[in-house]
């Protein structure tokens, strides 16, 4: 036992714990340990002790009143558990032994592990080894819960029957679901795959595994961050986005820089920075549009390139979380608000977190003020909130 502390130093460096852990896993097997070669029912504890490096097991006696119902024979807990009496004294007994103990002191008998036989080590090793992998198991998950919302990329293993990529993540295994993946797209073994994490959880047969996405919002905006150095240097931000995963996407940009066009920055020249990440999505059309904290500025601009009237903006409990937009629209330019299967207005909507409703007008080409009250019409928004919650 005289090496005990160097050879925690050494498992916690290969295994890239801190030392109180290791620590901990010890002192908690030593415990558990005891309990198992000695009584389950007695209270025990650890310490370490680094200066004269000695590894130390006690029994723990709590100090009580001498009429404490916990030192009768057949106490129990809160739970309804039996507790034992031996770990209790009464504190006149306490006495004789250190006048200095009151109430609520503890009584430590040092015990010796050595005096345990060969059974106790072969125990102690497993309990040890088990709470290891515990710790490292939880170092795993709280680093890939640090991770959430950043962009991983691994080695594709293994394709299932229900077509979910498993993915070699550094020391852990990543699965991007069919949901998850770009519609169209197809992965071979051996392909390296980008994505951002969604979150962490244990599988009972398959262990820990990172869940992670190519369909999520967040995922797009890491893609444009890599891409393009105004929005890495935080010169241009990305206010928020939406996606139709593999079809079209918007993005709301701003800046506080007044010699730099958001847009343009983000576009690139020729297009070419933003090519390069619809590429990346499968021939995603990116739509970048300028950011405004004005509701209805940032909605006429994110229904482009559909021209606007008006928007009114109003709300009611009736609405949930959302505000609700009345847009007053040309009806040459209804076609354009609402894009192909109704794409645009369905992503202005996840984007501006508003339900738009377009009125249309008669254009000023197609008659007189009369007839453009006589032509009015509606079209509304369906309701997005599944398909966000499955892109979030």
């Amino acid at each position: 036992m005289d090496k005990i502390i160097d050879i925690l130093d050494s498992i916690a460096y290969e295994k890239g714990l801190k030392i109180d852990d290791v620590e901990n896993a010890l002192k908690e097997a030593l415990i558990k340990t005891a309990q198992k070669m000695v009584d389950e029912t007695l209270t025990f504890d650890a310490n370490i002790d680094r200066a004269n490096k000695k590894l130390e097991l006690f029994q723990k006696i709590e100090v009580v009143n001498q009429d404490d119902e916990r030192l009768l024979a057949n106490a129990v807990n809160k739970y309804g558990e039996a507790l034992n009496f031996e770990n209790y004294i009464t504190l006149e007994e306490a006495k004789e032994i250190d006048p200095d103990l009151e109430i609520g002191d503890f009584m430590n008998y040092d015990l010796e592990f050595e005096n345990m036989g060969r059974n106790a080590a072969t125990i102690l090793h497993s309990n040890f080894e088990f709470r290891l992998q515990r710790f490292v198991e939880e170092n795993i998950v709280n680093k890939y819960k640090d991770k959430i919302g950043k962009t991983v990329s691994g080695t594709v293993t293994r394709i299932d029957k229900q077509e979910n990529t498993f993915i070699e993540i550094g020391e852990v295994k990543g699965i991007l679901q069919r949901k998850s993946r770009i519609k169209g797209e197809t992965f071979k073994v051996g392909d390296v795959v980008q994505a951002v994490v969604k979150g962490v959880n244990i599988d009972k047969t398959s262990g820990l595994l990172v869940d992670i996405s190519r369909t999520s919002p967040k995922f797009l905006e890491n893609l444009l961050i890599n891409a393009v150095p105004e929005l890495k240097d935080k010169k241009v931000t990305i206010e928020a986005s939406a996606r139709i995963p593999g079809t079209r996407s918007k993005i709301a940009l701003s800046t506080i820089e007044p010699q730099i066009d958001p847009i343009g920055a983000v576009v690139g020249v020729k297009g070419v920075r933003i090519g390069s990440v619809s590429k990346q999505l499968h021939g995603e059309n990116i739509d970048c549009v300028e950011f405004s904290t004005i509701p209805e500025m940032f909605i006429s601009r994110a229904l482009s390139p559909a021209m606007v009237n008006s928007v009114k903006i109003e709300k009611h409990p009736s609405y949930g979380e959302k505000g609700k937009a009345i847009v007053t629209i040309p009806s040459d330019q209804k076609s354009k608000a609402i894009g192909k299967a109704g794409l645009n207005i369905r992503l202005a909507s996840m984007l501006t977190k508003y339900d738009i409703e377009l009125i249309e007008i008669a254009s000023l080409n197609t008659g007189s003020a009369n007839n453009e009250n006589n032509n009015t019409a509606e079209e509304k928004t369906t309701d997005t909130a599944s398909l966000e919650a499955l892109f979030k």
